[in-house]
Formats: C-alpha cells, sequence, structure tokens
C-alpha cells in the first residue's frame, strides 16, 4: 500500500556481476522498464544487500572474484526460494543443467541482449507468481495426502510428515505433477508441457536434472524414501506402497 499522492514501490532486483560495464547496461534496462535496480560486484557483498534489500529476484554472474556464483546459489537455496537468473559466459549444456539443477530458474549466456534479459525476468516473476493458476492439469484438488507426502495446493508445499520439502518452482509443479497421478509413467515431453510454461526452451536433461533434485531433498527428509522411479528411455513415475503408512 502506497501513501495518498505517492507512487507505488518499485521492485528490487539484486544484480551480482564483477564486470562494471555489463553491470551498467543491465541496471540501465532494469530501470528503464520500472524496476529498482541494485548492483553488487562480489558475492560477500551481494549476501549483504540480499539481506538488507529484500529483492523480488536475483540475477547471479556465475564468475565473481571471491568466488563462484554456484556456490552462492547453494548457499541462498539453503534459506530462501528467492528467483534467480544465471548470468554466464560460458555456453556448455552442463552448466546449464548444473545451474538449474542448484535451484536457479533461468540461465543467460553472455554476449546477451539487455532487452532479453529483462524479458526473462518478467517471465520468471510471472512464473513465480501465478503458480497456482498454472498448476498442472493432474495435481490434486485441496489438501491431499499421498503415502507419506501431503499436499497442500493453497500453500503450494509439499510434506513429508511434517517437515516440507524446499523445492523451487519447477521442483514443486513436477513433484505435483506425479503425486497426481501415482503409477503413471510420464514422458519427459509430458513432464514438459505439464510442468513448464514455456517448454520450447527447456530440454530434457532439465527434466533429469530437476529429478535428481527432488530426489535428493527427499533423502534430505527420509533417507529410506525413493519413491521416484526411472523407466529408462521413457521416463519418471512415482512408486508408493499406499496399503502402507509410507
Amino acid at each position: 500500500m502506497t501513501m495518498e499522492g505517492s507512487y507505488p514501490m518499485k521492485e528490487t532486483i539484486l544484480l551480482i556481476e564483477d564486470e562494471r560495464a555489463i553491470a551498467d547496461t543491465v541496471v540501465y534496462a532494469l530501470e528503464r522498464e520500472g524496476f529498482q535496480a541494485v548492483w553488487s560486484q562480489t558475492g560477500a557483498d551481494g549476501l549483504q544487500q540480499l539481506e538488507e534489500r529484500q529483492p523480488v529476484l536475483l540475477i547471479l554472474d556465475i564468475g565473481l572474484p571471491d568466488g563462484n556464483g554456484l556456490d552462492l546459489c547453494r548457499t541462498i537455496r539453503q534459506s530462501s526460494q528467492l528467483p534467480i537468473i544465471f548470468l554466464s559466459a560460458r555456453n556448455e549444456e552442463l552448466d546449464r543443467i548444473l545451474g538449474l539443477e542448484l535451484g536457479g530458474d533461468d540461465y543467460v549466456t553472455k554476449p546477451f541482449s539487455p532487452r532479453e534479459l529483462v524479458a526473462r525476468v518478467r517471465s520468471v516473476l510471472r512464473r513465480h507468481r501465478h503458480i497456482g493458476e498454472n498448476t498442472p492439469v493432474n495435481e490434486p484438488p485441496g489438501n491431499a495426502t499421498l503415502g507419506p507426502f501431503a499436499h497442500d495446493t493453497e500453500e503450494m508445499r509439499i510434506y513429508i510428515g511434517d517437515t516440507a520439502l524446499e523445492l523451487s518452482l519447477h521442483e514443486y509443479r513436477l513433484l505435483a505433477l506425479l503425486l497426481g497421478r501415482p503409477k503413471k509413467v510420464f514422458t519427459r515431453n509430458e513432464i514438459l508441457d505439464l510442468a513448464w510454461e514455456e517448454p520450447a526452451m527447456i530440454t530434457d536433461r532439465t527434466v533429469d536434472a530437476h529429478i535428481k533434485s527432488i530426489r535428493k531433498k527427499i533423502r534430505q527428509v527420509d533417507r529410506s524414501l525413493d519413491p521416484i522411479r526411472t523407466v529408462r528411455g521413457v521416463g519418471y513415475a512415482l512408486e508408493l506402497d499406499l496399503d502402507s503408512n509410507g
């Protein structure tokens, strides 16, 4: 809410990027589109700005003078699901997959168009805000319990017992899809169509990376639980003993 006669508060985007020329271009492009841009040259300062400014999204360079952006993402993901877009001079598929596996929402390679970057910022923010409107068609309505899982669709959270899984946007949507149709084998293309808004921009390897991350997060809560079955050459299914308590 804003005071009478005042302007709406601008959304803050944090940019962690060590190259001033790139930072100046990105900051200008963001502010021209109505965002408030905050620039940090190092990971350490970026973490401090993250705490103080509470941005709605982070644009994170992978190559930083005081560390690696991927490691910084790991640190942030321990306590936050803030949307993250990686910037990198490397365009290798494995780098993209690793970035997404660590919880990144998008990956942009240098050189890039500032207008395209801003468009991706808006796209990622839109996905995070409207996740409730775009949940997979197979997702169970309301609260649902399936084996050890409890799914609260209003809060968009999936629990194992009393512990909520710390899932990124697409990890949540993917697991919700599998929970909605247990034992059904979803092909990778079906997963892309149902769990991503822009499947043409994503590869099959991205699905595999997200599955790997979901499995890891499930095991962090319950080491004995491994419910996602790989159907080699096809896709994935959720396998649970529904006659037991998990």
